[in-house]
Parts: structure tokens; sequence; C-alpha cells
């Protein structure tokens, strides 16, 4: 079996991956807005297929990592995500619109089973290992937005087409996932526990604590999606800012959630769970009103930043806490994810449509009421039982 420590770089190298090849597409929206001639509404919809793709491929995750294992599931998904991006790059440049929303619902399927795979070798090594670090693993994800925003600035400004782009990104995760089909241990998700049947996995649809955390998370992943979705533009065409502008400040904001992600790790240590997200639920509702109502570029610079601090925490507090009972932890990330996720589903679409019609900064204010629902919601993911520390 591998190390600890193999295991642990594996993981941080998933979430790395992953959110670097999200995001390196996500900082062309604007690109692709005006390659395929769309309205903001418009684009929303395209976004809807990478969407209505993860959503799907969440409400099959337990039972596909249930028949084959996390160690098949991860490096496989991360080999089909890159391909339904490079396919969904290609078609960008050809205007072809119908080819990048299948591109979309390919590589999106897929990601949601390689999200939840990801999330639970995290939580299994998190508690081997008897610390709540799964703030860190998602650092390493937000890290990677940052580069692949990043990256996607710098081929904005190089001129470089969003095929040949994403073509990059997919053959360093085909190379990527042979490494980690290495690194991962056989199985992270039964634990020596007796397995688990299918009865079982759907009744934690039935579970009030499941559901509650699906809210939490619910409210968080719009947080944090609709940033990724939508900042660049909203700094376009909202406060003035070029197209690589717009790049550049959502690098800010993945950044910023980086930092967050770091500094977490401690705090949970010290507060708990639901002290620290109802402050870093605060931070976001304050950095979202000072991007929706400021006008000078310093003070949404700052609520860019408050925005991107205050989303860090949600969603791997929300996957940790799913995760306390290793035995169901499959099924119940995976529901949580799946109710998460319907963020990504309904939120890229809603928010176009609705700054079609108020602009884009004034459609932020229906994630600020999500922020709020965040905030109620924090206690349920209050610690339960405790861990055994081991040393990596």
């Amino acid at each position: 079996m591998p190390s600890l420590i193999a295991w642990r770089n594996a993981v941080f190298a998933t979430f790395f991956a992953m959110g670097c090849s999200l995001a390196s597409w996500l900082a062309r929206v604007p690109y692709v807005r005006d390659q395929l001639d769309v309205s903001t509404g418009e684009m929303g919809l395209i976004l809807l297929g990478i969407s209505i793709g993860s959503v799907s491929g969440l409400l099959l995750a337990s039972h596909i990592i249930h028949a084959l294992g996390a160690r098949r599931v991860i490096p496989l998904g991360m080999v089909i995500v890159g391909v339904g991006l490079a396919i969904a790059g290609w078609a960008a440049d050809a205007s072809l619109m119908w080819l990048v929303v299948a591109g979309f619902i390919l590589g999106g399927s897929v990601i949601g089973i390689t999200d939840v795979g990801m999330n639970l070798s995290g939580a299994a090594y998190e508690r081997a290992f008897g610390r709540p670090i799964m703030p860190l693993f998602h650092a390493s994800f937000s890290l990677g937005t940052v580069a692949g925003a990043g990256l996607g600035g710098l081929c904005e400004l190089l001129g470089i087409g969003i095929g040949w782009q994403a073509t990059g990104i997919s053959i360093g995760l085909t190379a990527l996932a042979a490494a980690v089909a290495r690194a991962l241990p056989p199985e992270v998700v039964e634990e020596d526990h007796e397995p688990v049947n299918l009865r079982e996995r759907l009744s934690v649809w039935k579970d009030p604590r499941t559901l509650l955390l699906g809210l939490l998370v619910l409210g968080m992943s719009l947080t944090e999606g609709s940033a990724n979705d939508w900042l660049a533009l909203t700094m376009v065409d909202g406060h003035g800012f070029s197209n690589e502008g717009g790049a550049f400040v959502l690098a800010l904001f993945l950044t910023a959630m980086t930092v967050g992600r770091v500094l977490g790790v401690p705090l949970l240590e010290r507060f708990g769970r639901v002290a620290v997200l109802r402050a870093t639920a605060a931070m976001a509702a304050a950095g979202l009103l000072l991007v929706i109502f400021a006008d000078p570029a310093p003070l949404v610079i700052a609520g860019v930043v408050l925005w991107g601090v205050g989303a860090s925490l949600g969603f791997p507090v929300g996957m940790s806490a799913a995760a306390d009972e290793p035995r169901l932890a499959a099924a119940r990330v995976g529901t949580v994810s799946a109710i998460g996720y319907l963020a990504f589903l309904a939120g890229p679409p809603l928010l176009g449509l609705l700054g079609d019609v108020v602009g884009l900064r004034f459609a932020l204010l229906a994630v600020l009421a999500f922020v709020l629902l965040s905030l109620f919601t924090s206690p349920v993911a209050r610690e339960r039982g405790t861990t055994i520390k081991e040393d990596a």
C-alpha cells in the first residue's frame, strides 16, 4: 500500500490539477462570449452544460465509486475532464456553440464523480492523520485555480486560442493521472467496515443532517461558483475593466480563497467548525456588498478579497462534516455534493438572465441571499466524535 505521504501528495496534486483545468477555461469566458457572439444570458445557458454534467455525475458518484473504487475513478476522471474541456475549447474557437455545450456536458459529468472521489480520499486521509486538514486540500484546488486563471489571462494577452490552451491542460492531466493512480491507496471509502448496500446509500437522502449540510454547501457553492463563472465578466461589464483585467481580478479572488483555506486549519482547530463558518460567511457578505455597490476600484478590489476569503471554507468543511461517519461517507459526500452543485446547475443561467435585466453587479444580490442561508445553517457542521492521530 502507498505511504501516507504519497497518498497525501496525490490528493494535493489532484485538487490542484482539477482547479487549474477548470479555472483556465473560465478565465476565458469574456473571450468565448465574444468568439460566439452571444449575450450574457446566452453565455449562462452555455455554462449550464458543465453544471448539468456535474450534477448528473454527482448523483451517480457514490454508486460508481462503490463499484470501481476511488483509486480507479480519480485518475480516469482527470483524463476525461481534460478531453471534455479540450473539445469545448476547440468548439469555441470554431464558433460551434452546440459542441461547446457537448464538451461541457462530457467534462462536467466526470468532474462531479471525480470531485466526490477526491473529497472522499481527502477525508479518509484527514481521519488517518487526525487533523482537520481538508481546507489544505481545497487550498491546493484554489492554488490550481489561481494558476489556471493566470494561465488564461496570459493566453489572452498572447492571443492564444482556447483550443490550444485546453489541449495543453488535457495533456498535463493525462500525465498526472498516471502518477496519481500509483500513489492512491487501493481503498479509501469503507475502511474495514461492512459493505454498504444500495438501500443504505439511498437512505441518506432522508437524513436531516445530510440535507442541512447540503443546504450549507449549496449556499457556499453559489458564493464560490458565481465568482468563478461571472467575476471576470462582472469586472469587464460592471466596472469597466479590460478582458485581461477581468481575468487577473478572478486570479486575485482565487488567491484570497487559497489564503483563507491555508489559514483555516489552525482556526478550525482553535475555534471549531461553526464559529469559523459564521465568521467567513459574514466576510463573504461584506465583500459582495462592496463589489455590488462600490464604484472606486480600490474598494471593489477589497470586496473581491473579502469575498474570496469568506467563500474559502464552506465547501471543504461541509465535505469533512459529511464524511464524519466513515461507513456512509461516500453516500453522504455524494449527496451533499449533489445538493451543493445545484448552485452550479441553476446559478450560471439564472445569474446570466438576471444580469441581462439588472446588470451582473446587482444580480449578485441573489448570491448574497445564499450566503445568509449558509450563515444560518452553519451549526449543522458541528464536529461529531473524535479522531485518532497518527504520524504522516
